[in-house]
């Protein structure tokens, strides 16, 4: 398993914002941030995007501008961006996450609070993470089929963001969705299955501590494929608490397999969510690992998942990170 080492490069870093995220204000992050990061000899400058394709633009560039690391103050399709442009080079990713689900930095254990995901940053812990690649195109949560994918798609057209938002997306695209027949190719032995969704995944959740695979881990060089059947409302409602849990492989409406890689067939060609945003894909998807292939900022070595309490944590760190949020701009801290 791989470990965290401390990064000793270039320390001049350039910070990627993604205004419209999440549901924060990113206005004044650079103020919040910029003492937590000077501690460890951090300085940056900021950019912010207007349009999709710039965090990766601005990610690109930043090696040849002299960079030594790229920060992201941004959801998970913002991490996508800036991660792709940096995989497979030496250029460490600091996360602020600031997202509607933040799935990638829930996982690495990254505080929602700004200034303690600085101070993270500024520790310079660095670990070896892997990825996972769909016809080529590279994600570092989840690539989703079915049901989740209309999901994304349909929260991808909502002026208002966070987890309300999408709650009501989920049980809009619920009460009208048909499961789909896929077949899924592993090792040379193809399984048929009639599901609700396919989602094969790097991280143990989609984000907002929906642990769609909790044994998932970014250092094992393996990809987790967790298959929903339908049920009846009752006994999805129950897998439901299990996603929110941790106990959803416990469901027998649940399959989970642990590939390298594999190859889902569908009969439609419907939409994909790589890492929350909805995108056009074939009916044939083509998946791999790659392992330690993205250098990442993160607090420590990962721990290990246990149902139950592990959500408990997080439900109650995000409680205390958003009263501190509010009592911030209550009282102009």
């Amino acid at each position: 398993m791989n470990k965290t080492f401390l990064y000793e490069g270039n320390r001049r870093a350039l910070l990627v914002v993604n205004p419209i995220s999440g549901t924060r204000s990113k206005d004044g992050i650079e103020g919040e941030i910029r003492s937590k990061l000077a501690k460890g000899g951090i300085t940056f400058d900021v950019v912010r995007t207007t349009a999709g394709g710039d965090a990766f633009r601005f990610a690109s560039e930043a090696a040849e501008q002299g960079y030594g690391i790229v920060l992201v103050a941004g959801g998970d399709g913002t991490i996508n961006e800036v991660a792709s442009a940096l995989r497979g080079t030496e250029t460490p990713l600091g996360i602020i996450p600031l997202g509607s689900g933040n799935g990638l930095g829930r996982t690495l254990g990254i505080p929602q609070d700004v200034q303690r995901a600085a101070e993270i940053i500024a520790g310079g812990k660095v670990l070896d993470c892997d990825y996972g690649m769909v016809n080529d195109l590279p994600f570092f949560c989840t690539c989703g089929l079915g049901f989740d994918a209309l999901v994304a798609a349909r929260f991808a057209g909502m002026k208002r963001r966070g987890y309300i938002s999408y709650l009501r997306s989920t049980l809009a695209e619920y009460l009208s969705y048909n499961p789909e027949p896929y077949g899924i190719s592993i090792d040379g032995k193809v399984i048929t299955e009639k599901a609700l969704l396919v989602a094969v995944c790097n991280t143990s959740q989609y984000g907002n501590n929906v642990y769609i695979a909790p044994d998932a881990t970014v250092t094992d060089g393996m990809l987790d494929i967790t298959i929903l059947h339908a049920g009846s409302p009752f006994s999805t409602a129950l897998t439901g608490v299990g996603l929110l849990t941790g106990l959803v492989g416990k469901s027998r409406f649940v399959d989970t397999f642990r590939v390298k890689s594999a190859t889902i067939s569908r009969l439609s060609d419907g939409p994909v969510q790589i890492d929350g945003e909805p995108l056009s894909m074939g009916k044939v998807l083509d998946l791999n690992c790659v392992s330690s292939g993205l250098k990442i900022f993160v607090p420590g070595e990962p721990i290990s998942f246990k149902p139950i309490l592990t959500p408990a944590e997080s439900f109650f760190n995000d409680l205390a990170s958003n009263l501190r949020y509010v009592i911030g701009k209550r009282f102009g801290e």
